[in-house]
């Protein structure tokens, strides 16, 4: 029975988001429009405290720029031969015997992001960044077949990021930022504890106690959160007027989570686990480690033209960080539970252009190839079932003052065909194909004062 706890690891390890973990790149409505290249050397706005503090010496004055990103997922599961734990069936897989129906896990999720720089004098800027850079929704039907795996996700964080940038010479400018990041996680999924009694106490008692699988199942909830803190680098290097190289780095942020697991069990299984005198599946403390990646990016821009400008990114984030998934529990009766991950790093390749036909309008357009950090269709999850992506992005950036301007962006993801063959803690086997898209609508207003 103990080792049926191990549905609480995966639940809390399968938070993951469509291409890169959960890692939120929407931080910037003026980069979205070219798919985010050159987001570290283009330092245009208010925003480049995100992604390299040190593009804030390229800014003039008081500038603040506040942005939001309407992100529209879809995750639309078409069964292909699910099945239940084959000891339920004479140790033989049978394809179908899972049941449930499919489901679209999809969801509308909110990103806001506020920045604010200062410039001290013309060689020390100050910036403050207020940010969501992890994050992650997804709900299903409490009756679809993969319940087992996965219900409800929902992973938040707030990011303080104050920064100080510093002009070295008219070429070189680095900067330094510090994050206090909050993250929230709330995961639920179904627990077939018809399984779990076959397992703990054997066909004939639970049988006889109308604990039958499939047919009693209950719902487990983990609920967690946690403060941890991390930095930033830059550094912008300026060839000539028309070309700038930016480098930036992330530091991974290590989160003990702190928290609670809540069960709801039929009433027929409770009548065992009291008679047998177990305080298995009561509510309880719960904690986890879980260290959010580091991030490097090599970023150039080059204006060809007055009109005309391109740009180019790579970015790679340390995702082989994330080995293993170790949830301990405040209740004695309830081990800790391990849930191999075993991903890998990941990279981001992008390309964009801008065109400013005269000073009120600029118009812009990207590309880019995001790699998933998921090895393999038994690794990925229910929670968030995302693969490699294709963007292909849009914007528009207008200038209604002098002090005054608002971009908005569109951008489409392309994800790669999905498949997933993932055994929930039950051993119930979630076999089958996500079509998945992605649609990102964003508007930011910057100011100058």
């Amino acid at each position: 029975m103990k080792k049926s706890l191990l549905f609480t690891a995966i639940a809390f390890a399968s938070s993951q988001s469509m291409a890169s973990g959960f890692q939120l790149i929407e931080q910037s409505v003026s980069a979205m429009g070219s798919a985010y290249a050159g987001s570290a050397s283009m330092a245009s706005d208010a925003t480049t405290v995100f992604f390299n503090p040190a593009g804030m010496s390229r800014l003039k004055g008081n500038q603040l720029s506040a942005g939001i990103h309407l992100i529209s997922t879809s995750a639309d599961f078409s069964n292909d031969g699910s099945y239940k734990n084959p000891l339920l069936t004479g140790n033989a897989v049978v394809p179908g015997s899972l049941t449930g129906t499919d489901d679209d896990g999809g969801t509308l999720g909110v990103v806001p992001n506020f920045y604010l720089v200062s410039e001290i004098n013309p060689d020390l800027h100050l910036g403050l960044g207020i940010n969501a850079p992890f994050g992650l929704a997804t709900d299903y039907d409490s009756d679809w077949i993969g319940r087992y795996h996965a219900i409800k996700s929902e992973v938040k964080t707030i990011d303080l990021n104050p920064a100080l940038s510093y002009r070295v010479n008219d070429r070189l400018s680095v900067g330094f930022g510090i994050s206090a990041q909050y993250l929230k996680a709330k995961l639920t999924n179904a627990v077939d504890f018809g399984t779990v009694c076959i397992g703990s106490f054997g066909a004939v008692p639970c049988g006889g106690a109308g604990v039958v699988p499939l047919a009693s199942d209950g719902k487990a909830e983990v609920e967690g959160d946690s403060w941890a803190f991390g930095y930033n680098l830059g550094l912008l290097y300026q060839f000539s007027e028309q070309t700038r190289l930016g480098l930036s780095y992330r530091s991974k942020i290590s989160h003990d989570l702190d928290g609670d697991a809540e069960f709801r069990v039929p009433a027929s299984f409770q009548g065992l686990l009291t008679f047998v005198g177990s305080s298995a599946f009561t509510a309880t403390g719960a904690s986890a480690e879980v260290d959010l990646p580091e991030t490097a990016i090599i970023s150039l821009f080059h204006q060809i033209n007055p009109k005309w400008a391109v740009m180019g990114e790579i970015a790679w984030t340390r995702w082989s960080r994330f080995e293993e998934l170790r949830i301990q529990f405040d209740n004695p009766a309830q081990p800790d539970s391990v849930q191999p991950e075993n991903w890998d790093d990941s990279w981001r390749f992008s390309l964009g252009v801008n065109y400013a036909p005269n000073t009120k309008w600029t118009y812009r357009a990207g590309a880019a190839y995001d790699q998933t950090p998921v090895p393999s269709a038994k690794e990925r999850t229910a929670r968030i079932p995302g693969n490699s992506r294709t963007w292909l992005a849009l914007g528009v950036g207008y200038n209604v003052s002098q002090n005054l301007s608002l971009d908005v962006g569109y951008a489409h993801l392309f994800v790669d065909n999905t498949e997933i063959d993932h055994a929930a803690s039950t051993g119930h086997v979630l076999v089958g194909d996500y079509d998945n898209s992605v649609d990102i609508f964003s508007a930011q207003l910057s100011y100058k004062f």
